[in-house]
C-alpha cells in the first residue's frame, strides 16, 4: 500500500502568497502526495494575552505575542482558493489544518475532502464534533497526548457519526526540533494496536531518518514540515526541510516501500537464483585421485562453483571410492 506523504508548508508562506505558491511547486516536484497549509483565524485560536513557544519566541523573536505573530500568517478565504488553484495546476493535492471552528467551516465550503485535526485540538470537544459533523476521512495527530485522551477524543469522534475506517492516527512529539532520544517511535506501534486504527506519523525532527523508519515499522500516512530556505524568519522554518531533502525523503519512502511490497516468505528471490552456483560450494578433489582410491577427508576439499554435490552431503561422500580418476579442484561425482 501506498503511504500517503503530506508535505507540512504550514506557515512558512511567511503571509506571502508567492511564498505559498513557490512551497506548493517545491512540494509537486519533491512527489509528495498533499501540500498542506493552515487554516485560522487568529482572534477564534488564541487570546491576545497568550504567550508564545519557548520555540516560536527562539525562531520569530519574544517580541510579538503569539496572536500578532498568527495574525500575519492566516489566510482568507480567495487566498485559501488561489492556493487550491495552484495544487490543480502543479497536480498536486491541498490540504489544510483548521485550528477553529469558522475554519472548519472555511474548509467545508471550499468541498476540502479530508480533514486534519492538529494535536492541539485533540481536548477540544466542541472542535472534535464539528470535525466529525462532516462526514469526511479524518487523521488526527496525538502529539502532548496520552492514550486516554486519544481514547476520549475518539469517543466524540465515533459518537458524531464517525468509525474507526475514517480515522488515521499520527503518532507525533510537538518539540520543534524534537530531540532523537524523545521521538519514542514504537508509540506508533501501541496506537495501532490497542486503538485497532491505522496509523502514521508526523515528524518535527531534523533530518529525514525518523519518517523513513516509521513507515518500516508500518506507517500509512508521514506528514513533514518544509520550506524554501531554512534561514527564513518565521516559527517553523528552522525545523523544515528544505525541498532536495524533502525529496530525498519522498524517494527513500517509495524505495522503502517496494522492500515491503514481498510475499513475506523466507525463500530466493527471483534475480538471485542464479547466484546459486557462483557462491556456493562443492565436494571437490582436493588432490588428483586415483579411480577406485577411497574418498577421505584428506583426498576432498569444498570451493565454488555450487553446481556439484553439495557440502551438505559431505558424510555420505565419505568412505565411498572414487568412480574413475580425478584432477585436482575437479567436482567429484558418485
Amino acid at each position: 500500500m501506498k503511504t500517503l506523504i503530506i508535505a507540512e508548508a504550514g506557515v512558512n508562506h511567511n503571509g506571502d502568497m508567492e511564498l505559498a505558491k513557490g512551497l506548493i511547486e517545491a512540494a509537486a516536484t519533491a512527489g509528495a502526495d498533499m501540500v498542506k497549509f493552515q487554516s485560522f483565524k487568529a482572534e477564534a485560536m488564541v487570546s491576545k494575552t497568550a504567550p508564545k513557544a519557548d520555540y516560536q519566541k527562539t525562531n520569530s523573536g519574544p517580541d510579538d505575542s503569539q496572536y500578532r505573530m498568527l495574525k500575519k500568517l492566516q489566510l482568507d478565504r480567495d487566498q485559501h482558493l488561489q492556493l487550491m488553484a495552484h495544487c490543480r495546476l502543479c497536480g498536486i493535492q491541498f490540504l489544510s489544518a483548521p485550528f477553529d471552528l469558522e475554519s472548519i467551516e472555511l474548509l467545508h465550503s471550499l468541498a476540502v475532502p479530508l480533514y486534519k485535526i492538529p494535536s492541539g485540538e485533540i481536548t477540544n470537544k466542541p472542535y472534535l464534533k464539528a470535525i466529525a459533523s462532516k462526514h469526511q476521512p479524518v487523521i488526527m495527530s496525538t502529539g502532548m497526548s496520552e492514550i486516554s485522551e486519544i481514547e476520549a477524543a475518539l469517543a466524540v469522534l465515533y459518537e458524531n457519526g464517525l468509525t474507526k475506517a475514517d480515522i488515521t492516527l499520527l503518532h507525533c512529539n510537538t518539540q520543534y526540533p524534537t530531540p532523537m532520544k524523545e521521538v519514542n517511535l514504537r508509540a506508533m506501534i501501541q496506537l495501532r494496536e490497542k486503538l485497532g486504527l491505522a496509523v502514521g506519523y508526523s515528524d518535527h525532527t531534523r533530518g529525514i531518518e525518523v519518517p523513513i523508519a516509521a513507515v518500516a515499522l508500518g506507517a500509512r500516512v508521514i506528514e513533514k514540515h518544509f520550506t524554501l530556505d531554512r534561514g527564513l524568519p518565521g516559527p517553523d522554518h528552522q525545523a523544515s526541510l528544505e525541498p532536495q531533502e524533502l525529496k530525498a525523503m519522498v524517494v527513500a519512502i517509495r524505495n522503502i516501500e517496494k522492500a515491503l511490497s514481498g510475499s513475506g516468505i523466507k525463500e530466493p528471490g527471483a534475480g538471485e537464483i542464479k547466484n546459486k552456483d557462483i557462491a556456493r560450494k562443492s565436494i571437490v578433489a582436493a588432490r588428483a585421485i586415483c579411480r577406485g582410491e577411497v574418498l577421505t577427508e584428506q583426498n576432498l576439499g569444498v570451493k565454488r562453483p555450487g553446481n556439484g554435490i553439495s557440502p551438505m552431503r559431505w558424510d555420505e561422500v565419505l568412505g565411498q571410492r572414487a568412480v574413475r580418476d580425478f584432477e585436482q579442484d575437479e567436482l567429484i561425482e558418485l
